[in-house]
């Protein structure tokens, strides 16, 4: 497994992170760690996927899980099973999904009656959004840099599934980002009902602000 850090953002006043060790498929195990609301009891948990390139650990998930805990969530952070154990390659989508849905399956056991978001950076994403396709309970999707195609290759669009998403969707992206066109994305989700936030001038790594957190907890609060 890769060793374990443990966010450098202040935990919740009266409850620090959980630690957790998941049992995927055949025998594989992953890391994930529950970091509860920061002041106050969660209203929500969102169980976010890293993107490829990166880890749970990444400087862009720990700011992910501080700004969000700072707006009243309890946020799970894991690792899937190709970066547990040091890979670079992703696994194939089927294998990618059974790690995230395993990781919800825990979450709920330990959390059980609050609303469930999942989601994630990029590729964490849109994992959660094929799940979500195939009627994964969930009460919303969250989605951040949202993969629409490969870099460079915006003929190859990863959207056949998104019509089958009946939650309601938040999808934030920038404008330059090389993984999502604006105007094909703009196109593939005609009629869906999302709520698309385009970030002006900013790329596939955009950092997540104060400003992001307070979007996302206005549209979580009817869910």
């Amino acid at each position: 497994m890769l060793p374990f850090m443990v966010s450098p953002f202040a935990p919740n006043a009266t409850q620090g992170s959980f630690q957790w060790c998941i049992s995927v498929v055949n025998g594989e195990e992953t890391s994930a760690v529950l970091e509860p609301a920061i002041g106050a009891e969660g209203k929500a948990l969102f169980v976010a996927g890293h993107g490829a390139g990166s880890d749970m650990n990444h400087g862009n998930m720990l700011k992910l899980s501080e700004v969000l805990r700072g707006r009243g969530f309890d946020v799970v952070r894991f690792n899937f099973l190709y970066r547990e154990k040091g890979g670079r390659a992703p696994d194939r989508m089927p294998k990618l999904q059974a790690c995230f849905s395993a990781v919800v399956e825990r979450a709920r056991r330990e959390i059980a009656g609050k609303k469930l978001i999942i989601g994630g950076r990029s590729m964490g994403g849109r994992v959660a959004s094929m799940l979500a396709a195939e009627g994964f309970p969930c009460d919303g999707l969250l989605l951040l840099a949202y993969p629409l195609h490969p870099a460079g290759n915006p003929e190859k669009l990863r959207d056949a599934h998104l019509p089958k998403i009946k939650v309601p969707v938040l999808c934030i992206n920038g404008t330059r980002d090389t993984l999502c066109r604006k105007d094909l994305m703009t196109k593939s989700i005609d009629g869906l009902g999302w709520q698309m936030q385009w970030l002006e001038g900013k790329d596939h790594s955009f950092a997540v602000t104060a400003e992001l957190g307070e979007l996302v907890e206005q549209w979580a609060e009817p869910l």
